[in-house]
């Protein structure tokens, strides 16, 4: 059949298209150019983005498997969709989760619109995730098998509809199956390294506050620094530096371990604390999107961030979101992060942490 496969110059998705290739799939290759790549100097540095390399290898890679590549302008999309809210909930004392609102707002919806003009019967991209089925046969996303790299997390609020035409290649590998594979096929940008930051910031301290004070349009909230016990311990810039569970890069010395336990975004006042008292009982969720055939009240396993392993809660109704009550206390649960449902490998939902 014909599959429209995402591509953006890494290995994963290369190798998700050779091996579709192989299958004796019409593979179309899809680069979406989101965002222009920065000069050296430019506020937050470089990002991974549409790096003009990483273009040039994904269409090096369907000339040299011998499939056709179209590249799509998808900036101004990006930048309202993901962008701009990014720095937004930063200034409002947040922690953003760019990569769960890029590819609910931009990219699948983006790739399917695509793939329809193109007459694609499904859309193939390189995530670490799978799509299972239930007893009824209907489809549902569940974890890849690579735990290390899963990403159904940020696919979390992905519609049935979409689902269904959906394909994970690398599913069921591991990402060292993966690398190996792209240097025995000697697929171009085989051997290049793994970026672990946000794809359009760049890497370093002071990479994002630089990235969001850029953008800030005279919305930086600076503020007071107090400990646990109310004083003013310091000053800072602007809340848009801390995030709930930070320790490092704080600013100031109050003689023992300190953690960013709260930030306000009504005073802008950053409230420390030590580490029980980043424990918490209970999460509230907001924009709650639920699995076809899921819900509420449920149990659940519950991801508060992407690197948390999750941990058994009670899910119900509270107006018109939800309240996940953990079954034992969960470290620095964060505004503005995705709290994310699972049974066993299958999802079920998730929602923004609103408190």
């Amino acid at each position: 059949m014909r599959v429209v496969v995402a591509m953006s110059g890494g290995v994963d998705s290369a190798v998700a298209a050779a091996r579709l290739h192989d299958e004796g799939h019409e593979v179309v290759g899809v680069t979406l150019h989101l965002w222009d790549y920065p000069a050296e100097d430019a506020p937050g540095g470089h990002g991974r983005c549409c790096a003009p390399e990483d273009q040039y290898d994904a269409r090096r890679t369907a000339d040299a498997l011998g499939f056709a590549h179209y590249t799509f302008d998808r900036r101004e999309l990006f930048a309202r969709a993901v962008v701009e809210p990014f720095v937004a909930s930063y200034l409002a004392g947040d922690t953003p989760s760019p990569c769960t609102a890029c590819n609910r707002g931009v990219k699948l919806g983006e790739l399917f619109a695509i793939a329809d003009r193109l007459g694609a019967a499904r859309v193939a991209t390189g995530h670490y995730a799978r799509v299972g089925r239930g007893d009824d046969g209907a489809p549902f996303l569940a974890r890849g098998a690579d735990g290390s790299k899963d990403q159904s997390y940020f696919l979390y609020a992905t519609p049935r509809e979409q689902i269904e035409r959906l394909v994970f290649p690398l599913g069921a590998s591991t990402k060292t199956e993966v690398r190996d594979e792209a240097i025995a096929r000697d697929l171009p940008g085989a051997r290049k390294g793994e970026s672990q930051e946000l794809c359009f910031v760049g890497a370093g301290r002071g990479a994002y506050r630089a990235f969001v004070e850029a953008r800030a349009n005279g919305r930086v909230r600076p503020g007071a620094i107090v400990d646990g016990e109310g004083r003013v311990v310091g000053a800072h810039g602007g809340i848009h530096q801390f995030t709930v569970g930070q320790r490092k890069g704080i600013g100031v010395a109050t003689g023992e371990a300190a953690f960013v336990r709260a930030i306000d975004a009504e005073t802008g006042e950053v409230r420390l604390g030590d580490a029980a008292s980043l424990e918490a009982a209970t999460a509230r969720l907001d924009d709650v999107v639920l699995a076809p055939g899921v819900s509420l009240p449920l149990r659940a396993r519950v991801r508060v961030r992407y690197r948390h392993d999750g941990v058994d809660a009670d899910v119900a109704r509270d107006g018109a979101g939800a309240v996940a009550r953990f079954s034992e206390p969960v470290r620095a649960v964060t505004r503005g992060q995705i709290a994310v449902l699972y049974d066993g490998d299958r999802v079920l939902g998730g929602g923004r942490i609103a408190g």
